[in-house]
């Protein structure tokens, strides 16, 4: 077709009339080159109408409308999806199982940490042999079974309290209560610093004893009227002293024997010999000899189980007689059911040795047992320990449970 008249000239009569369309003519094999685009194109009304464009099949208008929606996806594109997925999940699983395993795994880690910071036990230990058993024992259980540290530490039972009360001392394990009522008053009562850690088990009983030789061949001597008699008391003098001698240990111990003397009118002076190995090395050194002694002892005690003992009766005990603790005692010394004292800080600072503590109770009979295998078997305080543990698991595992 030739290119388009921008200004046509008018109609000839050779030309077609207007509104018939041309006869088409042949396509030249080589299209004419395009107006360019710039250039401005004034559409001819009188040109003729443009043949309608080609009809597009359905199929084909259709192609543009896949490009918005994705193909369906195959069987082999899905198995790879689901592998993908698969591999992930395990993964996931594998780092949840490897955090839990390394929370487990450093469990007794923290358990160690938490036995490092537990608090020292400051035990008290007076200058008895049961003292001694007692916090022994308590050490060794606290130390092997519950993870503390405990430190021993040698005191005498009046200067024990206001250690007590500081929280410098966090228990005494054997209190004899008729020796401590004003420190009981004090420092459980009114200041509340220490607490009342109730019965360890054995009842005591302090008294006048002499050898039961000595008491079957003079029968006065069972009492204390007994000692008032001038050819008695010469029995138990030194020399040429006209004053009898009674025995005593440690200076430290819980003993009115000075106002019962006094009170009583008895002439006797206490002879105190400094602890108590060397008040039993007395005893045993007259018992041997079969030569006259007084002296002061307890009950529970070793020495009962190695020598054949009698208690002189004293006037009976009363409250009133111990009213005045100063210069007022005139009778025989009460049964005392022994008792513990704690700090009161001990609760809180370390609450389980606290239970343990609580629960530390055993009978006269073990007590009386473990003191005998001291003497009769030269055993160590650890070895005579020990051994009770070893027997006596079903007592002690009651103490450690919570």
């Amino acid at each position: 077709m030739p290119p388009e008249d921008k200004n046509p000239s008018p109609e000839s009569p050779n030309t077609p009339p207007t509104g018939t369309p041309p006869p088409v003519a042949e396509q030249p094999a080589t299209p004419p080159p395009a107006a360019p685009v710039s250039e401005a194109v004034t559409p001819d009304t009188n040109a003729p109408e443009a043949p309608p464009p080609p009809v597009v099949p359905a199929a084909a208008a259709a192609v543009p409308a896949r490009e918005s929606t994705p193909p369906p996806l195959g069987n082999h594109m899905l198995k790879k999806l689901l592998l993908v997925l698969g591999g992930f999940l395990v993964l996931v699983a594998a780092l949840s199982a490897f955090f839990v395993f390394s929370k487990a795994s450093k469990a007794p880690e923290q358990v160690t940490v938490t036995a490092v910071k537990k608090p020292v036990i400051k035990i008290a230990v007076n200058p008895w042999k049961a003292s001694e058993l007692n916090a022994e024992i308590a050490k060794i259980l606290l130390e092997e079974k519950m993870g503390y540290k405990v430190t021993l530490v040698p005191v005498d039972e009046y200067k024990m309290w206001p250690q007590l009360a500081s929280g410098s001392l966090d228990a005494a394990l054997e209190v004899w209560p008729s020796g401590h009522k004003d420190d009981m008053q004090k420092y459980i009562k009114t200041d509340k610093t220490v607490e009342d850690g109730g019965l360890l088990g054995p009842v005591g009983k302090i008294g006048w004893y002499i050898p039961k030789y000595l008491a079957e061949s003079n029968p006065d001597l069972t009492t204390w009227q007994g000692f008032k008699d001038p050819k008695n008391t010469a029995l138990f003098a030194t020399g040429s002293a006209a004053m009898g001698e009674f025995y005593t240990g440690d200076p430290t111990w819980t003993q009115y024997d000075d106002q019962i003397i006094k009170n009583l009118q008895l002439p006797f002076h206490v002879v105190t010999l400094g602890s108590e190995d060397a008040l039993l090395k007395k005893v045993d050194e007259n018992y041997k000899a079969k030569k006259p002694i007084v002296f002061y002892l307890w009950t529970p005690h070793w020495a009962h189980a190695v020598y054949d003992l009698v208690p002189v009766t004293l006037p009976e005990y009363t409250d009133a007689c111990y009213k005045d603790l100063k210069s007022g005692v005139n009778c025989d010394y009460p049964k005392d059911p022994l008792k513990k004292a704690f700090s009161s800080k001990l609760q809180s600072s370390a609450p389980n040795a606290y239970q343990f503590l609580s629960k530390f109770k055993y009978t006269n009979e073990d007590q009386i047992r473990m003191l005998a295998s001291l003497q009769l078997k030269k055993q160590s305080t650890e070895e005579v320990a020990r051994n009770w543990i070893n027997n006596n698991e079903s007592v002690w595992q009651l103490w450690i449970s919570n």
